[in-house]
This record gives C-alpha cells, sequence and structure tokens, in this order.
C-alpha cells in the first residue's frame, strides 16, 4: 500500500473479483512449470535488456531491465542463480518490506506458482486482486532461471507503487524452504535486502563519436578491499606533464569482474590549481594518515553509481579538463559497500573517461543550486516531512546569464543522511514551467549525476527553485546546515552549457528574521534561551524547546521572511 506513491486517476476496470485473480493464479502455476521445462534454451540476448544490477551482495540474483515510453511499462529480466524455493521481488517506498508492491514466485515443493502480491503494514502477504505483474516466460540456463516479466508504469492499483523519475528501492527475498501458500511466507525470516536503481532511464539518442577520441582510464591499483561494511577509498592520479585542453565527452564505469556487488559508487574530482603539486597518496578517505590538501580536490569530472551507464555528453559540449588555469591532479574515491565483510578481494576498478582534442563549440559547466551551507536552516527534530527551499532568484539570473540563455541537460541532487525527497522547478513571470530534475524517493545512499529526459533551457530572469524534504523522527535536537554528516545540505549540481562565469547560485534565510524568530521564541518560552551575541546560531537551535508552537512559527519563517542571495562567480566572488 503507497501511501507517497499518488497513482494517476484513469478509470480502472471493475473486475476485481478474488476468484478470478485466484483461477489466474494456479493457471500461471501449471503455465510456469510447462515453460520451466519448455524453455530450456539459450540464454536470452544482453542487448533485449541494456540496464543491469546485482540485486543482493553475492550476486547470486541479477537484474536486467529495459523501458517502453510508449508502451509505459518496464520489462524485467530476473537471473536467478541458484533456485531453491522461490523468491520476492519488489518495489517499496524506501526498501521497506512492509506496504511493499511484491513479484512473488513460490513452491510447495511439488509446483511452483507466480503472482502479483502486496504486504501489509504488518509485513503480511495478500494476492492481489488485481494482476498487474505480468510473467512473460521463464528459461533454464547453465547459469541459472532467467524469469521475464513486466509491468507497467501506473496500474490504477491502490496497492501498486507508481513507478516515476528517480530513485527506486527494489527489494529482495529469497526463498529457502517449500511454502504451502503465498500467505504463509514470513517476511520477517526471509533472506533479503534492498537495491536501489534508477528505473526510468532517459531514452538518449547516443551522440556521434569523434574519430580522434582518446581514452584514460582513472582506477584503484590493485587495491586490498578493507573487510568493512563501508569504505570511502582514496586515490590520487595525475595527467601527464603539458597536457593541454581537451574535452570529455563521455565516461563509464570499470569494475573489476567479480567485485560488481561491492563497489556502490565511484568519482573523480580535479583538484584546485591554486596548489602547484598535491601529494601521492592511496588509503581510505577517513584515514589520519590522508594528507589535508586532497580537501583542495573538489571538482567533480565524472560521477558513477551501481545500475548507471555510460554518461554522455551532448554533442555541442564537452567538459573542459587539461591546458592552462587547470590542474594536473585528480582524485578518485571509491565507496565500497561489503556487508558480508569478505575479506582479501582485489580491486582495480575506477573511471574510463572518453575525451577529444577537437575541441565542441561549448564548454560545458557544474552550477550548485539550492541552500547555501549555513546553519540558520535548520530542521527540528522528530519531522517525518520538514520541507527547506532555496531560491536560484531571478535578479541572479538576470544577470549572470547570457542573453541566449543556458542548457540544462543534467543534474545530481545530493543532501545528508535526512534527505528523503529533492526537487527543482523552472520558474518564468512567477509561474512553474517544468520540472529539472525530480526524485521524490532520493536516498542520501544513491547519488548518481542522471542525464536529463530533456534539455531544459533558462533564460535571463528565469528562477531555479530547490525544495528538499527532510525526516529527522530518529532525531532528538535539531538538525542544522553545514558540512558534517550529521547536519544538513540541499544541493541539486546541475550540468549545462555553454558555461558561464555562474557558479552558485544559491540561497537562506536572512540572519536578522532569524534572529527576530530566537528573540519570539524567548518571549514565549518559560526556559532562558541565551540570545547573547556569543552564542552560535547551533546552540540557540539545540536550546528550543520543541513544541508546536516554536515548529510551526520557524516554518512559517522559512515560508515568509526575506532571503539573503548567493550569485557566486567561481573565483567565490559576488556578483553586485
Amino acid at each position: 500500500r503507497m501511501q507517497n506513491s499518488r497513482s494517476k486517476p484513469c478509470s480502472c476496470p471493475s473486475l476485481k473479483l478474488r476468484e478470478v485473480a485466484s483461477m489466474y493464479f494456479t493457471l500461471v502455476a501449471a503455465f510456469l512449470v510447462i515453460l520451466v521445462v519448455a524453455l530450456q534454451g539459450s540464454a536470452p540476448r544482453g542487448n533485449d535488456f541494456p540496464y543491469k544490477v546485482p540485486l543482493d551482495p553475492q550476486g547470486l540474483l541479477e537484474l536486467s531491465w529495459n523501458v517502453s515510453y510508449p508502451e509505459q511499462a518496464v520489462h524485467f529480466q530476473l537471473l536467478i542463480r541458484d533456485l531453491q524455493f522461490g523468491l520476492l521481488f519488489g518495489m517499496s517506498d524506501r526498501g521497506e518490506f512492509e506496504n511493499a508492491d511484491l513479484a512473488v514466485l513460490w513452491s510447495d515443493g511439488h509446483n511452483s506458482y507466480f503472482g502479483d502480491a502486496w504486504s501489509d503494514a504488518k509485513g503480511q502477504l495478500h494476492m492481489d486482486s488485481q494482476q498487474d505483474y505480468q510473467l512473460l516466460g521463464a528459461r533454464r540456463a547453465p547459469e541459472g532461471l532467467y524469469l521475464l516479466f513486466k509491468r507497467a508504469f501506473s496500474t490504477c492499483d491502490p496497492k501498486d507503487y507508481l513507478i516515476e523519475d528517480g530513485t527506486v528501492h527494489l527489494i529482495y527475498g529469497i526463498l529457502e524452504k517449500p511454502v504451502h501458500s503465498l500467505q504463509a511466507i514470513n517476511i520477517s525470516a526471509l533472506h533479503g535486502g534492498l537495491q536501489r536503481v534508477q528505473l526510468l532511464k532517459p531514452n538518449i539518442s547516443i551522440p556521434e563519436l569523434p574519430s580522434d577520441m582518446k581514452t584514460m582510464e582513472i582506477t584503484a591499483p590493485d587495491v586490498v578491499i578493507p573487510s568493512q561494511e563501508t569504505t570511502y577509498w582514496c586515490y590520487m592520479a595525475e595527467l601527464p606533464e603539458g597536457f593541454p585542453k581537451h574535452h570529455i565527452i563521455m565516461y563509464e564505469p570499470v569494475v573489476t569482474a567479480g567485485n560488481e556487488a561491492l563497489v556502490h559508487h565511484m568519482e573523480v574530482f580535479q583538484c584546485t590549481a591554486e596548489f602547484d603539486s598535491f601529494p601521492h597518496y592511496n588509503g581510505p578517505c577517513d584515514s589520519k594518515m590522508k594528507p589535508d590538501r586532497l580537501n583542495y580536490c573538489r571538482h567533480v569530472l565524472a560521477a558513477w553509481a551501481m545500475g548507471a551507464q555510460a554518461f554522455y555528453y551532448p554533442e555541442e559540449a564537452g567538459l573542459a579538463f587539461g591546458g592552462p588555469g587547470s590542474s594536473r591532479y585528480l582524485r578518485l574515491e571509491i565507496h565500497y559497500h561489503n556487508p558480508l565483510v569478505f575479506k582479501g578481494r582485489r580491486d582495480s576498478s575506477g573511471i574510463r573517461l572518453y575525451y577529444t582534442a577537437t575541441l565542441r563549440p561549448y564548454d560545458a559547466g557544474i552550477m550548485e543550486l539550492g541552500l547555501v551551507y549555513t546553519p540558520v536552516m535548520a530542521i527540528p527534530p522528530g519531522e517525518d516531512s520538514f520541507i527547506l527551499t532555496g531560491y536560484c532568484t531571478d535578479k541572479c539570473t538576470q544577470l549572470a546569464l547570457p542573453a541566449a540563455g543556458i542548457r540544462i541537460f543534467a543534474s545530481q541532487l545530493h543532501t545528508h543522511l535526512a534527505g528523503r525527497k529533492v526537487v527543482t522547478v523552472l520558474s518564468r513571470d512567477g509561474k512553474e514551467q517544468q520540472v529539472v530534475n525530480a526524485d521524490r524517493h532520493y536516498s542520501p545512499h544513491f547519488q548518481e549525476i542522471r542525464m536529463l529526459k530533456e534539455v531544459v533551457a533558462v533564460f535571463p530572469g528565469d528562477e531555479l527553485i530547490t525544495t528538499c524534504t527532510y525526516n529527522t523522527e530518529d532525531r532528538s535536537r535539531a538538525t542544522v546546515g553545514g558540512f558534517g554528516i550529521l547536519e544538513e545540505m540541499c544541493v541539486n549540481y546541475v550540468h549545462y552549457y555553454p558555461q558561464t562565469q555562474l557558479e552558485l547560485c544559491k540561497s537562506a534565510v536572512d540572519p536578522g528574521y532569524l534572529h527576530r524568530y530566537f528573540n519570539l521564541v524567548n518571549r514565549f518560552n518559560d526556559e532562558e534561551i541565551c540570545m547573547c551575541p556569543q552564542v552560535s546560531v547551533p546552540q540557540q537551535f539545540y536550546s528550543i524547546p520543541w513544541n508546536t508552537f516554536n515548529r510551526d512559527v520557524l516554518k512559517s519563517l522559512y515560508g515568509f521572511a526575506p532571503i539573503s542571495m548567493h550569485c557566486n562567480r567561481s573565483s567565490a566572488i559576488r556578483f553586485p
């Protein structure tokens, strides 16, 4: 039962009889048994399913899929390497097994059954009276059982998940013994987990690549993956001496065979040009041995997350690197996710850059939208969906953008651990024109640069409004904005061309108005909150008693108070 996903209104068939469903079920059961026997043929062609991701850390379940926009449906192919007595596969709001929408394959030891089911708030399974996961076939191959099925984006079924743009939390569970009925499956006892993917990939035609294209691999040097759940590994690489200006026109992941389920995401950063040299380093990013200077390597050249494909720049633009005014030093960062704590695994994963010396007409740029990193924007504790909004105002775009405007072609959303949704909209003359990028099931553990379905044109005088929704139900004190992992951010890094001087277009509440809020809280509350100027803004937020009044007034303050606008050039100097 999906809360946050509203199904689109549509004329739904009224035939919802349990009997029809159970008839369909047994038919499918017979059909599947016959299918499995009949289709012990070749493995399906890989190009039918261009997107692929391992579901579990051992790589026993592998999901491939394709997206049909004309049909408004996703076709799934699930490879089960070691089928026992069936499995559950499905989607839920944040990867929980309660209120989930599921396709279930199960066996009672004699026959196999397949069907569409849902779980309630207690995790009890029910067969869905409307069967929307359509079984298309099954076939045995030497590597395991392939199960093919499809599902429409939107099904008119209140028990179904609405598949939309952005992150989808996929869940899986393996049945290790026979079950006599669907209801008998005990979700809490299953060996299962979740995997996050962007299911609805944009249908982008691949630009033609130039004949003088070269490649460069920025990869880890045969690292031993630490035997712990989470590691961020940093490795410093450098471009050759005197490397002239080139355009990066695409990049793709290079993942060491066998480590597909461990390499969670990777980024290549370029260092700042203000230092002539950077120390060599190869080790954990959080190690005391890591030189501080590596913190000056923050300009993103490439970012990849599990399930993502190659990233292509539009044919008129490329990302500049090399040449005067550009550092030769690059930092590779790899996030290893090793929940089974494998020991001694070696890895040489990284990113392959494709670049050309024949420069394209435009340099691509990256601009930060959203909120300034400041503690004046805060989220009270115990909130299930608290909203903060950052503005790139018409005044700033009027001043900083060229008359012909810019074209946004990709976007990377970013918050820290409390972020749940991020949406950026374009507004013109006070009216919302279009959504630039929206992720209503956003996860801070899955941040990738996503190519947009369509390029968004932004002209001088347009506004870009970025809204983040946070959940702080597990926190006992206020969460303030800032760089720490327990502080919060609300950012959309948009990739666009032609590059302009505008590198950051963000806002925060006016500090004077926040001061008035603290004064008001002080007057209305019995407990003294120290308003002395020497007390920092975070300390003031931490001392507020979070009753309904103080929460509501803060919400409305963020809604109506004037904002302080940051309209910055690359050199961190503000536009006047």
